[in-house]
């Protein structure tokens, strides 16, 4: 598939790549709209603190995990245009909640609701995944998630001037966050009735249920159990923070060790539920992989996708307050984080391509990960700006280009087979084959 190809709208599957990213990235432009709006909050609602933001920062990308596997199920059943349409929809209630809230609880609630939205990436990769042929669907899936997730850029760069310009005065940022809202409702509305689940009515077909990702040893379904637990287990580190803070009472923070804890065996016993009746029947040596290689990329997402999150949210009023410059400024800066996306992603793809050796391209994007956010540890008021621009520049270029690199990305509810035996889920596949 060529470049040009993306211009050809009238052509059905480009027309759904195009509709499909610009819900992706609208979502996106919601999930990050408070980054950029964060120091207007704080001088227009007194009773707010930096730890409040620091606080709303973490509760922005809480859920997210949960939030896909929920997600996922729905795509199975329902299909990605109703699952992306519902989404955007329900989720423009919480964004709203937080646009106008006046209370400290109202705004930690809804913005951990909101952070849900993170799971719009699944979605958008399995409506593309049911629109494209196998031999065009790398680069119409990379062309989704690096236009989609320039949407955190945009947030960064209009937001400040939208509040600050647009509506004025100090309830500004409320105003530019429920526009963001109410824009993301109506597009969910028009994309129900704008787009169909692939080309034709057998392209989104369920597939065989899988409660838990299937391993090929004893000793690997010890690893995924253990994987398990810090996985949803995160989520108490939230908890904690947020009891410490005073928000959350010994009661309440009891009752939420114990919803997790239970989230936690319910996963273990659906691991052990699949796996068991495998591992006794044996697994022929042509369907057996090594759970190492998905541990290793379990890793490296954590340090790469993990990593930008974190920064996309705190960027902006870091270089506001490190520089004194206006919020409009800030975000215009802070968006070339996020911005670098566009080219960054996919020239990590084409060197992972070309030099073959995909286990050592990753480890010197990590390396280079390393070095640039040590780099941005040491900015403060006494590095010239545009140093420390090109320390962030510097940094996402490898963040992003960690991020891009190649791994054959299948539907969701699709399957590979990769013995004569039985057919392994198809993100299993992906990761065991990844660093072979």
């Amino acid at each position: 598939m060529k470049v040009s190809a993306v211009f050809k709208f009238r052509s059905p599957e480009i027309r759904a790549l195009h509709l499909t990213w610009i819900a992706f990235f609208i979502t996106f432009y919601v999930w990050f709209n408070m980054a950029p709006l964060a120091s207007s909050m704080l001088k227009s609602v007194d009773w707010l603190t930096p730890d409040d933001l620091k606080l709303f920062a973490i509760c922005n990308v809480a859920l997210t995990i949960p939030a896909r596997i929920i997600v996922g199920m729905a795509l199975d059943r329902f299909g990605p245009r109703r699952v992306f349409s519902v989404l955007m929809v329900t989720m423009a209630l919480p964004a709203l909640a937080f646009a106008f809230g006046n209370s400290m609880t109202q705004l930690l609630v809804a913005r951990l609701v909101l952070s849900s939205i993170g799971a719009s990436f699944v979605v958008g990769i399995h409506m593309t995944a049911l629109w494209f042929k196998p031999k065009d669907i790398g680069f119409a899936e990379g062309f989704y998630a690096g236009w989609g997730n320039f949407g955190s850029a945009v947030a960064a760069m209009s937001l400040p001037t939208i509040a600050l310009s647009m509506y004025g005065g100090p309830d500004g940022w409320r105003w530019a966050i429920a526009q963001s809202a109410i824009v993301m409702a109506a597009y969910g509305v028009y994309y129900w009735f704008a787009i169909t689940d692939g080309p034709d009515a057998q392209a989104h077909r369920k597939p065989r249920k899988t409660a838990a990702m299937e391993v090929s040893s004893w000793g690997d379904m010890i690893k995924l159990i253990i994987w398990t637990i810090p996985l949803v287990g995160v989520l108490a580190i939230l908890v904690w923070r947020i009891q410490y803070m005073g928000y959350l009472s010994v009661t309440g923070a009891v009752v939420a060790y114990l919803v997790i804890v239970a989230i936690v065996i319910y996963q273990i016993v659906q691991i052990l539920r699949v796996n068991l009746p495998i591992l006794r029947k044996g697994v022929p040596e042509d369907d057996k992989y090594s759970f190492n290689s998905v541990a290793a990329l379990n890793s490296t997402y954590f340090a790469n996708f993990g990593a930008e999150l974190a920064v996309v949210s705190m960027l902006p009023m870091f270089f506001e307050e490190t520089w004194g410059l206006n919020a409009a400024t800030a975000g215009l800066i802070a968006a070339s984080f996020a911005f670098v996306n566009l080219v960054a992603r996919p020239m990590g793809g084409m060197v992972s391509d070309r030099m073959g050796n995909r286990r050592f391209v990753m480890l010197c994007y990590m390396f280079g990960i390393s070095v640039g956010f040590l780099l941005m540890a040491m900015l403060n008021s006494s590095w010239p700006l545009i140093l420390a621009i090109a320390v962030t520049i510097g940094t996402s270029i490898f963040v992003q280009g960690a991020e891009g690199q190649p791994s054959v990305s299948f539907p969701p509810s699709s399957a590979v087979s990769l013995g004569k035996s039985r057919a392994w889920p198809a993100p299993t596949a992906m990761l065991a084959r990844w660093f072979t």
